[in-house]
């Protein structure tokens, strides 16, 4: 919480960040290669992949940045994945701000999710106290369209494997390209079934 707290008020003192300056239609070219996994408008039809239509542009520059760091460093910064550091090791600057801006211009497209347990309702909107366990609410906002300035994604209709997944990744440490750790302290609070319920709701959020 206290982490939050700072990097948010470090955050609400700078000036909102110039969005990255690609053109969408020359990242449509570039992104065929990308629709294997992510769709060809970047909705996902794998659930353990992404859905990256109408991400932020500022979110989606940084994970590929820190994914080409990644596969340039060992792995030992930015963030590492085997896949995507080696999809994103050649690309350059602009193809990252050509990318970022066509995923961004698509439309997502939300499955209706049946059974979706309260629990996942109630730790997003809530949190929870005793445990410590800061409300997602807070960051990625009442619709789940997080914050283009502070560098939260939008999360609302993401399929609910890859955020049990990523969620997962947070609790164990081994994806640690968070702002401030903050995901990482709030993953690792939470159980298997909190994960469950919070994927199964993020992802019925329209």
């Amino acid at each position: 919480m206290k982490k939050l707290a700072i990097a948010l008020s470090i955050l609400a003192t700078l000036s909102t960040p110039a969005l990255a300056a690609g053109d969408a239609e020359a990242g449509k070219t570039k992104a065929i290669v990308c629709s294997a996994c992510h769709g060809v408008d970047g909705n996902s039809m794998i659930d353990m992949y992404p859905k990256l239509a109408g991400q932020q542009v500022t979110y989606l520059n940084k994970q590929l940045h820190d994914l080409r760091q990644a596969a340039h460093t060992g792995g030992k910064e930015g963030r590492n994945d085997p896949m995507m550091s080696a999809m994103a090791a050649a690309l350059s600057d602009q193809d990252i701000e050509d990318l970022s801006a066509y995923f961004n211009a698509q439309t997502l497209v939300v499955a209706d999710v049946k059974d979706v347990p309260e629990l996942g309702e109630q730790l997003y909107k809530g949190g929870d106290m005793v445990r410590g366990i800061t409300a997602c609410i807070a960051c990625h906002g009442p619709s789940g369209q997080g914050s283009e300035a502070a560098g939260f994604p939008a999360i609302a209709g993401q399929h609910a494997n890859y955020i049990k997944i990523q969620l997962n990744k947070f609790h164990d440490t081994t994806r640690n390209n968070d702002l401030n750790g903050m995901m990482q302290d709030v993953a690792k609070k939470l159980t298997s079934e909190d994960i469950e319920a919070l994927s199964k709701y993020i992802s019925s959020i329209k």
